[in-house]
């Protein structure tokens, strides 16, 4: 389908934390939807960043670790139902992205420039967005709420805390993610190591879809080699890690309370991996399989980690 481009914010107001030690360096764009743009271990960069913030706000291109919100992954179709409200989504809205089946994915993608930084010190911030402020992403998601970040960066780690709290009329449905474009400097995609902890398979239609099919997984370990992943799981109730190596070094991804989903993504064509904390499946908004709702005037968070520690 035809995307229509979105403009570049004037000013992207990109925000850079340092551990104490300095060793780890993180930047997060909040003129840009908060999207991560930079996650530096001694100098290297240890995201995928694609063409830049210029593809990833035009196109929703592989860029960074962006937040996936309202929904994570792609709907079934251009209309939804949820908590007692029906949608129907504009194709030609310039905060939606259509995939390859001309299916919206990842909800208003790169949306909220006015995230405002209420706290920033020299290791941690705290972003914030008023949803419920702007009537264009109302038309997206019609359902009231302020969305906070709290973001540390530790000597070995980046700490990612979400905060949803549902406005005074409404409960609020619950399925957005978080997209890391991991890719480890110093080794050849081919030669990833990547370790998947155990887990439930959702088995995917052809067109990325749940097909309601599960499949028990054990843990694995494996080389990437010439591997692709784009596959849905179900998490254990304690959380889950998981991770790629390569270079001499291990990143990490450690789902904590609040996502209970994790997509494993890792394209052919682009030398990235991701392992997506999710807080509903893909396409919950629409089956309403495993959503959950913030009642009215009530929060839910959602947690995870980037950690990077030698191989």
């Amino acid at each position: 389908m035809t995307e229509a481009p979105a403009a570049l914010p004037r000013d992207l107001r990109i925000v850079e934390l340092a551990a104490p030690g300095g060793a780890l360096v993180a930047r997060f764009a909040a003129g840009a939807g908060m999207v991560g743009c930079s996650l530096r271990h001694h100098g290297e960069e240890l995201l995928g960043l694609g063409g830049g913030l210029d593809a990833y706000l035009g196109e929703g291109a592989v860029f960074g670790l962006p937040l996936l919100h309202p929904w994570a992954n792609r709907l079934a179709g251009w209309s939804y139902a949820a908590a007692g409200r029906e949608v129907v989504l504009d194709r030609g809205s310039p905060l939606l992205h259509g995939e390859e089946h001309c299916l919206p994915i990842h909800g208003a993608l790169a949306a909220g420039s006015d995230w405002k930084v209420t706290r920033h010190e020299a290791a941690a911030l705290r972003a914030e967005l008023d949803w419920g402020a702007h009537p264009d992403l109302l038309t997206v998601f019609p359902f009231a709420h302020r969305l906070a970040l709290d973001i540390a960066v530790e000597d070995d780690a980046v700490q990612v805390l979400a905060t949803v709290r549902a406005g005074p009329d409404a409960p609020v449905p619950l399925a957005f993610g978080f997209h890391p474009y991991l890719a480890p400097p110093g080794a050849p995609r081919e030669a990833w190591e990547v370790e998947l902890p155990a887990r439930t398979e959702l088995c995917l239609d052809d067109r990325g879809l749940p097909d309601g099919a599960v499949v028990e997984r054990p843990r694995e370990r494996l080389t990437l080699g010439t591997r692709t992943f784009d596959d849905l799981f179900a998490l254990p109730v304690d959380g889950a890690r998981f991770s790629v190596s390569g270079g001499g070094r291990r990143v990490a991804v450690e789902f904590g309370p609040g996502y209970p989903y994790a997509q494993v993504f890792a394209p052919a064509e682009q030398p990235v991996i991701c392992f997506e904390p999710m807080t509903a499946p893909t396409n919950a908004l629409r089956s309403h399989d495993g959503l959950r709702l913030v009642p009215a005037g009530a929060a839910a968070t959602a947690a995870f980690a980037l950690r990077v520690e030698p191989a």
